[in-house]
């Protein structure tokens, strides 16, 4: 398919811009600063260069979008994304994209309006309950650490999902011991 036309392009980048400030392995690693003093930065970055991806390459797959967006994560965020959004996320904007190539702009608009209203409501249900409550969350979280080459780093995937609880130490998939504290 051809390439998007300037006006086509920038609604494909509110698009990308909308799909990423919605997705909450973004958003917890924004907000917790894992990518550094300049987390929003990055991730105002990432919607450029996700869009030039595409721009850049012919016939994406999905596959292709997701292994590059958990790059991105890895690298600018030290994140790896293990909750099953990747798909997701790689999904929709493969769609938008498509649709902008066939000229189905009121489509992409009101998906675009849509997660602007999800933004909205997402952001309104995440104010904790109560200090106590959000200390102990994150003191749970911090109780496993993985243990590797280098140092010890809990991560938005860790925060998003925690690993399952071992009883001593247990050899992971990919060769790397996680080892918990005892209660």
């Amino acid at each position: 398919m051809a390439p998007l036309t300037s006006s086509t392009r920038e609604l494909f980048v509110e698009a990308v811009g909308a799909v990423l400030e919605t997705w909450p392995v973004l958003q917890i690693a924004v907000d917790n600063g894992f990518g550094g003093a300049h987390s929003q930065q990055k991730a105002n970055w990432m919607v450029d260069v996700l869009q030039q991806y595409f721009n850049d390459n012919v016939d994406l797959q999905q596959n292709e979008v997701e292994d590059f967006i958990s790059d991105l994560m890895n690298n600018e965020f030290d994140t790896m994304v293990e909750d099953g959004s990747l798909p997701q996320v790689a999904q929709k904007v493969c769609v938008m994209y498509q649709q902008c190539q066939q000229g189905k702009l009121t489509e992409v608009r009101d998906q675009v309006s849509e997660l602007a209203l999800k933004k909205i409501a997402g952001r309104a249900k995440v104010t904790p309950a109560d200090d106590d409550d959000e200390k102990r969350e994150v003191e749970e979280a911090m109780e496993c650490d993985v243990v590797g080459e280098g140092p010890s780093v809990i991560s938005a995937a860790a925060m998003v999902k925690p690993p399952p609880q071992a009883t001593s130490n247990e050899e992971e998939d990919d060769g790397w011991t996680v080892v918990c504290r005892k209660k």
